[in-house]
């Protein structure tokens, strides 16, 4: 019977991920039976999984484990896609910071504390923040400082105060620090006037002069004793200073992008039409809209599938659609940020902690809607190559075909010479019919848009 362990789970003595026949199971080890019975036992487990914070699980026979050194073996509940710190917009990653700050608060008051406080034991379920590691817990010791600590400032706090105070973008720094961003860099790179906030200047300025004056030292840093009271003093300050900071989606290309489009209301209403259409053809169960913007057309597919994933390269889109889908329940819709034409790669140990894009599909349906157009005229990218792409990442595919006579091509066009002889709805067609089959093409009246809907051959 195939077991494997999970590549990226292998820094926890306390246990492990692995799949047996295709199932994620979670092998708790021996030297973790007395704070796994406390967590359990104290109601903590309990108490985070009623409200939605924690994952929950049930456990198994032990004979489903990888090593003999299982104390526990647990199938956790199944969360539908996997997403990454460096694919989050602001208020995900706030959102992220806050549930895990309200988890360590209520393991205080358990007699436990989270031993690490990393953003990757985090995920969502649609917009809804879940923590997924049941491995984090300890049983709190009277006078120990909190040794998540510095883990939240790198991997929290000070990503958020980047993108508040700098630039929004600078959340992309976790893809390249995956520890965190270290807190010098944080510090060098705020402006002054942070240093005026006590929460900032507290966790990140002060924090990072007192990793400096230790880094390389014989001489361990003296650590004060820190009581229950004092522990929680902590955490409401970093709280604080997490829910100060803000981000306010505007004056990026694409944020206000439904607000300047050259469709008429009718043929906007003919297209949406045209959408629910084709998807209630193909009938996907999971659709990954690329290109998403606002989220207009990811709300008309989250009406027939059960999840949509909605990318988008643009920032100020992703915060304004991930604001918009957690208006509801947020249990249909993620919003994330990523750049179709550099997308999230495997990265970490080996290149295999974190999944690439492509692994974590496919994808039932992929939407690609005023899409095309950018990706073969703003990134020369050719039609066979889009096709082949896309052809990996789903099943069957609703795609927009935008001639080059549309007002939105000739944006593109402005600013450079055109090369795109090849760029004809009888080239496209020809491209991706290699790898799919045309089941429906209509056209988007008032427009000269064409919208297909294809399957994978």
């Amino acid at each position: 019977m195939e077991k494997t362990r999970l590549a990226g789970s292998f820094r926890d003595p306390d246990g492990f991920l692995f799949f047996r026949e295709g199932r994620l199971y979670r092998q708790v080890n021996e030297r973790y039976r007395s704070d796994y019975d406390h967590l359990i036992d104290s109601g903590l487990y309990d108490t985070l999984t009623r409200s939605g914070l924690l994952v929950d699980h049930e456990e198994v026979d032990t004979s489903y484990a990888l090593t003999g050194d299982a104390y526990r073996v647990l199938r956790p509940a199944k969360i539908p896609f996997i997403s990454y710190p460096y694919e989050w917009c602001f208020s995900g990653l706030k959102s992220a910071a806050l549930l895990t700050l309200e988890i360590e608060k209520r393991a205080l008051e358990a007699g436990m504390t989270l031993k690490d406080a990393s953003a990757y034991n985090v995920q969502f379920r649609g917009c809804r923040p879940v923590f997924i590691d049941t491995l984090s817990f300890e049983r709190y010791e009277e006078g120990k400082p909190w040794t998540a600590y510095r883990q939240f400032c790198q991997h929290f706090l000070a990503p958020l105060a980047l993108m508040s105070f700098e630039d929004v973008r600078l959340g992309l720094l976790m893809r390249l620090y995956m520890e965190g961003v270290p807190l010098d860099l944080a510090s060098s790179l705020l402006p002054g006037r942070t240093r005026f906030s006590l929460g900032l200047q507290t966790h990140i300025h002060l924090h990072a002069r007192y990793q400096r004056r230790f880094a390389g030292s014989r001489r361990s840093p003296r650590r004060g004793r820190m009581g229950r009271k004092s522990m929680l003093g902590l955490v409401d300050s970093l709280e604080g200073a997490v829910r100060r900071l803000s981000y306010r989606p505007e004056g990026t290309e694409w944020s206000d992008y439904y607000d300047d489009t050259n469709y008429t209301e009718e043929g906007m209403k003919r297209k949406e039409t045209l959408v629910a259409d084709f998807l209630g053809m193909l009938r996907p169960r999971l659709v990954w809209d690329l290109g998403a913007n606002t989220g207009r057309f990811t709300r008309i597919a989250a009406r027939q599938a059960e999840l949509v994933i909605a990318f988008d390269v643009d920032p100020a889109a992703v915060e304004r659609n991930f604001e918009e889908a957690g208006v509801g329940d947020g249990g249909d819709v993620l919003p994330l940020l990523i750049d179709l034409t550099n997308p999230s790669p495997s990265i970490g140990w080996a290149g295999e902690e974190r999944s690439s894009l492509e692994a974590r599909g496919p994808a039932d349906t992929l939407l690609a809607l005023a899409l095309l157009h950018h990706l073969a005229i703003s990134n020369n990218l050719p039609f066979d190559d889009i096709a082949d792409y896309f052809s990996r990442l789903c099943s069957s595919l609703v795609i927009e075909f935008v001639p080059k006579e549309d007002s939105q091509v000739g944006r593109l066009l402005v600013s450079r010479e055109d090369i795109f002889d090849r760029y004809t709805r009888e080239e496209f067609e020809r491209a991706f019919q290699k790898l799919f089959e045309i089941e429906r093409a209509e056209p988007i009246e008032g427009s000269g848009r064409i919208l297909y809907a294809m399957r994978r051959r």
